[in-house]
């Protein structure tokens, strides 16, 4: 099986796995201390689970910018709700091409949502108007379904002139790209930058208020109660720890890799910006191609048709339709996704399989 399906999900590092594992220890013997601990808890197993929660939020923030704090939570769509929902705010401008953890979440908290269009080319203008009003403007860093990046800091700065705060979904930027300018609330998540599933973090700027959604225990500084599980968040630290110090060879490998798959489909139509994109998202498509039957006969790769939360709906994606696509051309592209564990070798075998599925189609 080769797996090109990053924008999903990343491949656990092994350096994540690692350590991880002595936050999974079972029960404690005479001669060994089990690493299960609840970080909450006043003894001395406690204050050292605490210790390495408290190293793994470090980490995390290592990837974010200065003068803010981490609040771990269970994944990204958790963190978005809580920064949406724990702003207040009542009036909403978000994106046309969000995930739906943001437009999902929006819709729910203001019904009159604002949507900000996006060009041909998958990318919010920078000048893009606020309306007045707004409380709170949501626009992401890297697009999950076409890898446009989009122009942040430009509209950080227009949220804030309009007296908005500026919420970014960083989820596929993170570690990958520099932290969002300007923002006041950034969402991220492990298991898109090689950590495990079931934990994310939501990043406040120092200064910006929010309320919690959620109650209980008071933990994460009040603002997300529940115990955090160790383990977690040590895979997710040294995932971090991993994504900064290999950021350059990392890019350098993804770019290699985006030139010699793109030399492999001439003629086929690349959606989204060439060059404001983050180039581990390679979305082609292709006139006449049936990408259910592409897919079932490359069932021995792993690529999709875009949002894994949308797979199966049978709806052509709404990133490709606010791009400006019908919905014939939007159900004609596929995703294909790469990163640090993906082979030259792989690349190659893989766009051979597409592309013989395709010949066969007739495309």
């Amino acid at each position: 099986m080769i797996y090109l399906d990053y924008q999903a999900t990343t491949p656990l590092a092994p350096e994540a796995r690692e350590a991880m594992l002595p936050w999974l220890g079972g029960p404690v013997t005479c001669d060994s201390v089990g690493g299960f601990a609840n970080p909450n808890s006043a003894h001395r197993m406690g204050r050292m689970a605490a210790a390495a929660v408290e190293v793994a939020r470090e980490q995390v923030a290592a990837l974010l910018p200065p003068g803010g704090r981490v609040v771990f939570t269970s994944g990204a769509t958790e963190a978005l709700n809580l920064a949406i929902f724990g702003s207040g705010a009542r009036r909403l401008s978000v994106s046309a091409i969000e995930h739906a953890a943001v437009l999902d979440t929006a819709r729910a908290a203001d019904p009159d949502l604002h949507l900000i269009p996006v060009d041909g080319e998958g990318l919010v203008a920078a000048d893009a108007a606020i309306p007045g009003g707004t409380g709170l403007v949501a626009v992401m860093q890297v697009n999950n379904e076409i890898g446009t990046i989009q122009p942040v800091e430009a509209l950080a700065e227009a949220a804030h002139a309009a007296g908005a705060l500026f919420l970014c979904d960083a989820v596929q930027g993170a570690g990958k790209i520099p932290a969002p300018p300007g923002a006041d609330l950034i969402a991220v998540s492990a298991h898109k930058l090689y950590g495990p599933k079931g934990i994310g973090a939501l990043w406040i700027r120092d200064g910006v208020e929010i309320a919690p959604v959620q109650h209980g225990g008071g933990q994460e500084g009040g603002l997300r109660s529940g115990t955090l599980s160790p383990a977690l968040c040590a895979g997710f630290g040294a995932a971090a720890a991993l994504c900064t110090s290999l950021r350059e060879s990392d890019a350098r490998h993804v770019e290699n890799l985006w030139t010699r798959l793109l030399g492999h489909f001439a003629g086929w139509t690349l959606n989204g910006s060439a060059t404001a994109r983050w180039r581990g998202n390679c979305n082609i498509r292709k006139e006449g191609l049936d990408v259910a039957r592409l897919m079932s006969d490359c069932r021995n790769i792993a690529i999709s048709a875009g949002s894994a939360c949308a797979s199966g709906s049978g709806r052509p994606s709404h990133v490709l339709r606010a791009s400006g696509l019908n919905d014939r051309e939007a159900k004609s592209a596929i995703r294909i996704g790469f990163g640090r564990y993906t082979g030259v070798d792989q690349i190659d075998q893989a766009a051979e399989a597409i592309l013989a599925a395709a010949s066969a189609q007739g495309v």
